[in-house]
């Protein structure tokens, strides 16, 4: 198992009280595996990363029953152990590549100032690996590139950037928080043809954000969809896709643009009412229980998560113990 979590909870200070960003997250990843974080903004995904990261902000308290990378118990680690640790055998893309680069140094700079903390190369060393990168992510001219700022550069370029800065150590668990999030179509496959290259040559695990089904669909091995900070569905790609167990998701699902409309016949587009809720407090009720409208009287309660006996997804929903059909094995209560 290459990253093992139980239980994650992430708390952020606001206004004299706790936002519980996170609650009980329970996610794996193999090597060599895509495991897709899906949900609306405002629902966790980001806060989860960072929380691996080690990059939360500050107040921000972070908590988990078993926090496991490899060999590594994450929850033990010194600032300073996770600093020699990050960027190493754990990278990450972050979400805007408009931002993320330091406009005042070269690419050459950024990408060399990496490989160079972790490896203790020299500046040919790392100079040749930068290059060779930069090649390994399609940019020509790669040692032209180097010299260049990232404003000279297109945000498809950056972005290709941000990937060979985030691959340059060979990372062992990549995590991309929406890559291709504000790129046009083409470039947006490219990126995605890129990183599942670079995941099959290195077997590196890879955990991909994103709020685009059509990206899961092409890239993901198995999914995990997340509301309020719960992840409310787990499963495989063709599981929860094709069939979708908790309102949340089928809502999801429902609200993809299609040519003809979201409902046959209807040229009006699908969505879910209202929005995701904060949470301030311990709350017993399900999550998506203001929005649902399948709910019973018992979803004021906790929900158990169930493993579902049609397609044999995790999900979090007192519907699925109510459904004579759709039923399976309780996991939890």
């Amino acid at each position: 198992m290459l990253l093992d979590i139980r239980n994650l909870q992430v708390r952020l200070p606001d206004q004299g009280r706790k936002l519980h960003a996170v609650r009980g997250l329970d996610i794996t990843v193999e090597a060599g595996e895509t495991l897709c974080l899906v949900g609306e903004s405002g629902c966790g995904k980001s806060m989860t990363a960072l929380a691996l990261m080690g990059l939360l902000p500050p107040r921000a308290e972070r908590s988990a029953d078993r926090l496991r990378f490899g060999d590594t118990d994450l929850d033990r680690l010194s600032e300073r152990a996770m600093s020699g640790l990050r960027g190493r055998r754990m990278s990450m893309i972050f979400q805007e590549p408009m931002t993320a680069l330091n406009p005042v140094f070269t690419i050459g700079d950024q990408l060399r100032a990496v490989y160079r903390r972790h490896t203790g190369a020299g500046s040919a060393a790392a100079q040749t690996r930068a290059i060779e990168v930069l090649e390994s992510v399609g940019l020509t001219n790669a040692a032209l590139r180097l010299s260049q700022y990232p404003h000279q550069l297109s945000g498809g370029l950056r972005q290709r950037v941000l990937i060979a800065m985030a691959l340059i150590c060979e990372p062992e668990l990549m995590i991309c928080d929406e890559p291709t999030t504000a790129l046009d179509v083409t470039t947006q496959a490219q990126i995605l043809h890129i990183l599942k290259q670079a995941q099959e040559a290195r077997n590196m695990g890879m955990i991909f954000i994103t709020h685009d089904l059509g990206v899961v669909a092409r890239i993901a091995d198995r999914v995990a969809v997340m509301y309020a900070g719960h992840v409310v569905e787990e499963g495989t790609r063709e599981a929860v896709l094709r069939k979708p167990a908790h309102p949340y998701t089928r809502g999801l699902i429902a609200s993809v643009p299609r040519p003809q409309g979201a409902v046959p016949g209807s040229t009006r587009l699908a969505s879910i009412a209202g929005n995701v809720p904060a949470f301030h407090h311990e709350d017993a009720r399900c999550p998506f229980l203001s929005r649902c409208t399948s709910k019973l009287a018992i979803c004021a309660e906790a929900p158990p998560v169930v493993r579902t006996a049609v397609s044999g997804q995790k999900v979090a929903c007192h519907l699925q113990l109510a459904s004579s059909t759709g039923a399976g094995e309780t996991l939890s209560a």
